[in-house]
């Protein structure tokens, strides 16, 4: 018997089997074919905006994404770099078979037992799940049993009237493990996402692109000492559809899987399909395509921005009218898939189902989108079910902690009308959480718990130590004219001096200090997180503040008709359940926390339990 049995080998499932094997638990991990544990399924890339937060936080807790992007990448850019540090982001490019060769590597010198199969159904105990049961291995018992099944329950692939079987290209769905979920009752829909065509780089016209090279020096998204070696870099390159393109779509609109009416599930908003970026956006002539490299070795591009489920024939003929792409030879044509995902209001803060004991759920299941955001999942699902085996306690990040804590509390409380996606936008203490700072946020946290080895902990130490040794020197470097009266860490707040002036004021030997970039961020931001860290503290006296049954929400000034009316038809009892709903955002509840406090006459109590 496992202590925990992992099904599926994606990027939640290798993360959630690699927290267990930390934590000194027997891990088992069951998926399809074991040569495609790590597979990046769509785009060959990790990061980007609200994403690389995700990812340097998984890193931070000895996760394995970082690692693996970095022996794999094979192209790094920052993003967002006209914005302050709280929302620059790390993109990474990689190689999609080094990508997976890193993941199998590392998994395969671990203590888990990796095996070959179909879970077809689960071993249920009253009301405790005991394992899984597979076409090939017969039962497999485990004391706590993780589902990360990604597109794969009762996967249907797309193109035009095609229609088949599959979680992605080339693999079977999960089919017999969806009937038993829909059999135990659980609440469950349908949603979809997408895929572009393949096409071979070697009959692009790049000379008619722009050029987009990577940051230099190169970059690294993980945060460990050692450091792994880049691959070979290469560039991406940026072309645009053409009003071709648009006619040729506009004029086959009803051939397309998702607006035929063949599927049923909602698509990501964030990452449309081409049919829908010409449909919700008749004003724009063209659309913007980056041509991105699936490897080093490979004559292959993912063209990023026109994944479509149109007919094949008519893919190739609105693909040909795209600036640079007029020649190009199809490798693979896109499709949608459509797949099964479970409520996610219906897990615990631990990703544990609220309807079996034992049994957790994390990535695309749960109704998310992206390879960051399921291997976020993975992880805290895997930690979770192994304290709970050790009689721990569980392991939550809140909001104000992580980007991983924004995104769990949001699955939980609010649930999904769309697959989830991460943006910096939905953490309302954001400039707490640059992608900088999670080792100093989550390492300590992570080390307490047993996930982190111990070699890197101590060359984290030691560069911590080392920084407040830097800081104490600022501290006490007296600076002459124009600063005169001010020390050099003082000065480092000045938003109105530019960084090369404050260098020069400090002098040579601590502007050259390999921490000085993060010494300034952190005293140009100190002001701010402070009264981040005072409006958190404020926030948990008044969530608990009650609201009268009567209120006329109506009256409040600055509140959307859309948030009165979901509050005047819930009636939340207390400012911390109003700031749970879907939709209600952190400006609407201060919004009603000071009208509250205006009024007077108004019985407001706090809870008591």
């Amino acid at each position: 018997m496992f202590d925990v049995l992992v099904v599926g080998g994606g990027h939640a499932g290798v993360e959630a089997a690699h927290a267990c094997h930390r934590l000194g638990l027997k891990c088992g991990l069951i998926t399809h074919k074991k040569n495609t544990i790590g597979q990046m399924s769509c785009n060959p890339a990790i990061g980007g905006l609200g994403k690389s937060h995700i990812v340097k936080e998984i890193d931070a807790m000895g996760g394995i994404m970082a690692q693996a992007t970095d022996m794999s990448g094979i192209q790094f850019r920052t993003l967002n770099t006209r914005k302050g540090p709280a929302v620059q982001a790390l993109r990474a490019q990689c190689d999609r078979y080094l990508y997976k060769q890193s993941i199998q590597s590392i998994i395969n010198n671990s203590n888990i037992e990796v095996m070959e199969g179909e879970v077809t159904d689960l071993i249920v105990e009253k009301d405790k799940v005991m394992g899984v049961i597979t076409d090939s291995l017969g039962a497999i018992e485990a004391k706590k049993t993780i589902l990360t099944t990604g597109t794969f329950l009762n996967g249907i692939l797309y193109t035009g009237d095609e229609k088949k079987s599959g979680g992605r290209v080339g693999d079977k769905p999960s089919i017999p493990l969806s009937q038993k979920l829909y059999d135990l009752k659980l609440p469950m829909g349908r949603l979809k996402t997408g895929t572009p065509a393949r096409i071979k780089m070697s009959s692009l016209n790049l000379g008619v692109m722009e050029e987009q090279p990577g940051d230099s020096p190169t970059p690294f998204m993980s945060s460990l000492q050692e450091k792994h070696p880049h691959p070979t870099q290469l560039s991406c390159y940026i072309t645009r559809t053409t009003p071709a393109t648009k006619k040729i779509i506009e004029e086959n609109l009803h051939l397309s899987a998702m607006y035929s009416g063949q599927i049923s599930g909602i698509g990501p908003r964030y990452c449309p399909s081409i049919e829908d970026k010409v449909f919700k956006f008749k004003d724009k002539e063209t659309h913007q395509v980056f041509i991105e490299p699936e490897g080093i070795n490979v004559d292959l591009v993912y063209p990023n921005g026109i994944s479509s489920s149109l007919p094949k024939q008519t893919q190739e003929r609105f693909i040909r009218t795209i600036t640079g792409l007029e020649n190009c030879e199809i490798d693979e044509f896109g499709y949608a898939v459509e797949y099964d995902f479970i409520d996610p209001r219906n897990l615990n803060d631990t990703l544990e189902t609220k309807f079996f004991n034992n049994f957790y759920l994390a990535g695309q299941i749960n109704g998310t989108t992206g390879y960051e955001e399921a291997a976020a999942q993975g992880l805290m699902a895997g930690v979770n079910a192994c304290k709970s085996l050790l009689k721990e306690k569980p392991f939550v990040l809140e909001r104000h902690e992580s980007y991983i804590g924004v995104l769990i509390n949001d699955l939980i409380s609010h649930g999904v009308t769309e697959p989830y996606r991460m943006f910096t936008s939905r953490a309302e203490h954001r400039l707490m959480l640059s992608q900088d700072t999670a080792r100093e946020r989550l390492t300590i946290k992570a080390n307490d718990i047993g996930l982190i080895n111990q070699k890197d902990f101590k060359s984290f130490k030691k560069e911590e130590q080392e920084y407040q040794g830097f800081k104490k020197l600022l501290d006490k470097k007296k600076l002459s004219k124009p600063f005169e009266g001010t020390t050099a860490l003082e000065v480092l707040k000045r938003t109105d001096v530019s960084t090369a002036k404050l260098k020069q004021a400090i002098g040579e030997e601590l502007a050259s200090h390999p921490q000085i970039e993060r010494a300034i961020i952190d005293q140009r931001y100190s002001g701010y997180i402070k009264k981040q860290l005072r409006e958190i503290e404020t926030n948990k006296k008044h969530f608990s503040t009650r609201i009268p049954t009567g209120l006329d929400y109506s009256l409040i000034p600055g509140l959307s008709n859309e948030i009165q009316e979901k509050l005047s038809n819930l009636r939340p009892p207390s400012i911390g359940v109003a700031a749970q709903l879907e939709g209600v955002t952190p400006a609407s509840i201060n919004l009603l926390r000071i009208y509250l406090r205006k009024q007077p006459n108004q019985n407001v109590e706090k809870e008591t339990g």
